[in-house]
C-alpha cells in the first residue's frame, strides 16, 4: 500500500507552449485506482510510471495560453496531463468541454473515462438483457455506481457490492439499486449474493478480482457474462494471490469471461458521452464527487481511494 511520504511535491518554472500546443492551468485531478498499476508495470496501457516523474492522471483545466487554433484561451479542457497545476500538451490530444451541459468536474466522473467504462463495459461487453441480475463490486466508486444505474435504465435488477453499510444506503435508496452486500459485514460472500440473486447472476462487472470475484463466480447461471474493468484488491500484492479455482465454475455455465480497457472504445466515445449526456439531463443517472482540496493532498486522496474510503469520484481541487 503506498504512503503519503512516497511522492514528494516538487516547484519549478511554469512551462511554455509550443507551435501546436497549449499551457492549460489544472482546476481538477482525477484520482484513480488503476494508476498504482502503472506504478509498477503491471498496467500496459501506457508507459508506467518511474520514480522522480510527474504521477500519471486526468486533470480538467483552463487554457491559459494557446498556440492552436483549435482551443483559446480560457477554453476548458480536459486530458491526462498528470498530478501538476501547469502543463503544456498538444491540442489535439485534448477534449473541449462546453461547461453550460454539467459542472465542469463531471468530465471526469460521469461524462469522462468513468462514465464511458461503465457504458461500454457493461454494454458491448456483457449485452445484459431485461429481467436479468447483474451484480458489480465497488458499487458506490465512479464506475460501479453507474454500471448499477445503466442496469436499471436497461430493466434489469443491478446489486451492488461495496465495503460499508453508507455506501450500500447510498447505492440503494440514491441510485435505485436492488439490492447490496456490505462484504466487509458477512463472511460467507456467496450465501448473501444466493440470497439477494434467488435466480442467480447473469451479469458480473467485476472491479475489484480476489475473494468476492471467487464467491460470485459460485453464484452465476448458464451462459452468465463477466466483464473484468478492475482488480482493485490485487494491486498492492506483493505476491500473486492464491484463491480458489473457478474456472471450472464457466465450464458447468458455458459462462463467458472477457477483460477489457475502454480505450479499445475509443472510436465510439462521442456515441457514448452523447448518451450519457442525455441519461442525466433526463434524471436516470446521478452522480456523487468526493472532492479534497489542494494538489499536495492528492497522495492522500490516493492512499484512500486504494483503501476505498471514497464514495463516488475522487477528485483534487486543485485551483478555482
Amino acid at each position: 500500500m503506498p504512503k503519503e511520504t512516497d511522492f514528494q511535491v516538487v516547484e519549478g518554472p511554469v512551462p511554455n507552449a509550443g507551435a501546436g500546443e497549449v499551457l492549460v492551468h489544472t482546476l481538477y485531478l482525477s484520482v484513480d485506482p488503476y494508476v498504482r498499476g502503472k506504478m509498477h508495470g503491471s498496467i500496459a496501457v501506457v508507459r508506467g510510471v518511474q520514480p522522480g516523474e510527474v504521477v500519471f492522471g486526468e486533470v480538467v483545466g483552463r487554457v491559459v495560453e494557446s498556440n492552436d487554433p483549435r482551443l483559446a484561451k480560457d477554453d476548458i479542457v480536459e486530458g491526462v496531463l498528470g498530478w501538476q497545476e501547469y502543463a503544456v500538451a498538444q491540442a489535439k490530444v485534448l477534449r473541449k468541454i462546453d461547461p453550460s451541459i454539467a459542472p465542469i468536474s463531471s468530465a471526469l466522473s460521469v461524462l469522462g473515462i468513468p462514465g464511458l467504462t461503465a457504458y461500454f463495459g457493461l454494454l458491448d461487453i456483457c449485452r445484459p438483457q431485461p429481467g436479468e441480475t447483474i451484480v458489480v463490486s465497488a458499487a458506490a466508486g465512479a464506475v460501479g455506481s453507474l454500471v448499477g444505474q445503466i442496469a436499471r435504465i436497461k430493466r434489469c435488477r443491478a446489486i451492488g457490492i461495496a465495503g460499508s453499510d453508507e455506501k450500500i444506503g447510498f447505492i440503494t435508496r440514491e441510485l435505485g439499486f436492488e439490492g447490496g452486500l456490505n462484504y466487509k459485514a458477512t463472511s460467507d460472500y456467496a450465501a448473501k449474493l444466493r440470497e439477494l440473486c434467488p435466480n442467480g447472476i447473469d451479469v458480473y462487472f467485476d472491479n475489484v478480482g480476489g475473494p468476492i470475484t471467487d464467491a460470485v463466480m459460485r453464484v452465476i447461471n448458464t451462459r452468465a457474462r463477466v466483464a473484468v474493468c478492475g482488480q482493485i484488491s490485487q494491486y498492492n500484492a506483493e505476491q500473486p494471490a492464491m484463491g480458489p479455482r473457478w474456472l471450472s465454475h464457466l465450464v458447468t455455465k458455458q459462462a463467458k469471461v472477457e477483460g477489457f480497457q475502454v480505450q479499445q472504445f475509443s472510436d465510439r466515445y462521442e456515441e457514448g458521452l452523447r448518451q450519457l449526456t442525455q441519461w442525466l439531463r433526463e434524471g436516470r443517472i446521478r452522480y456523487r464527487e468526493d472532492i479534497v482540496e489542494g494538489l499536495e493532498n492528492a497522495p492522500k486522496a490516493f492512499v484512500g481511494v486504494l483503501q476505498g474510503r471514497n464514495i463516488g469520484k475522487q477528485l483534487v481541487k486543485v485551483a478555482a
